[in-house]
């Protein structure tokens, strides 16, 4: 699955590179996907109890992210035993919480 090419197909989502070789998908001006070298991807999974559920159902695919973790965020390895469907369905949460958080007047008219 093209992680990349299914996020830029949401409502004004954008491909940035904040730090070099570390591409991220953004909608307003925040990040809704970390992509990097696609081997991988971190989404926004919920509350970290959430977040966990999917930790203990794919524990070789899916782990807590590093430094933004604690807000619910989860790398999920791209091509592992988290089906692409669902991917996608984590992917449109990642971005429907993002949205959500952004000020009206930024967010996307769809």
């Amino acid at each position: 699955m093209d992680v990349l090419a299914y996020c830029l197909t949401k409502p004004g989502a954008w491909q940035d590179e904040p730090w070099e070789g570390d591409i991220v998908a953004k909608v307003g001006d925040k990040i809704f996907a970390f992509i990097g070298s696609g081997e991988a991807v971190s989404l926004k999974c919920g509350t970290r109890p959430e977040a966990d559920e999917l930790v203990a159902i794919y524990p070789d695919d899916v782990s807590v992210s590093h430094y933004i973790g604690r807000y619910g965020w989860n790398l999920i390895k791209v091509g592992g035993r988290v089906p692409d469907d669902e991917l996608r369905e984590l992917i449109d949460q990642s971005y429907d919480a993002i949205v959500a958080k952004l000020p009206k007047a930024k967010r996307p008219q769809v």
